[in-house]
């Protein structure tokens, strides 16, 4: 079992920047690929960045935030980042980490991984 707690977000002015923080306990947290994902109301969670599990660290970006945002793992604090910058408005929404053990998969679709954080509210303001 792996627990996330995520930290970070808020309000914020588009052209600013936000870090969000997903602290993870429970198993070795250098096994675990790990993503963040963001969910608009009334939709479906949608894939922003996965970092690979292994050593290399491998990253991967939605269109919308490539460029802009940065996923980053520290193994020795079990926590992953992402680093927000140039925010929109259209970046409102609320934002959840996510784990999945060795995950091999796309790293892109929710049903992918197995443990969630509780989720954090980012919004922009323009």
């Amino acid at each position: 079992q792996v627990q996330l707690v995520q930290s970070g977000g808020g309000l914020v002015q588009a052209g600013g920047f936000l870090r969000l923080s997903c602290a993870a306990s429970g198993r070795t947290f250098s096994n675990y690929a790990m993503a963040w994902f963001r969910q608009f109301p009334g939709k479906e969670r949608e894939f922003v960045a996965h970092i690979t599990w292994w050593s290399s660290g491998d990253t991967f970006y939605a269109d919308s935030v490539k460029g802009r945002f940065t996923i980053s793992r520290d193994n020795a604090k079990n926590t992953v980042y992402l680093q927000m910058n140039s925010l929109k408005p259209a970046d409102t929404a609320v934002y959840y980490c996510a784990a999945v053990y060795k995950g091999g998969g796309s790293g892109w679709n929710a049903y992918e991984y197995d443990y969630w954080g509780q989720g954090t509210q980012v919004t922009v303001s323009s």
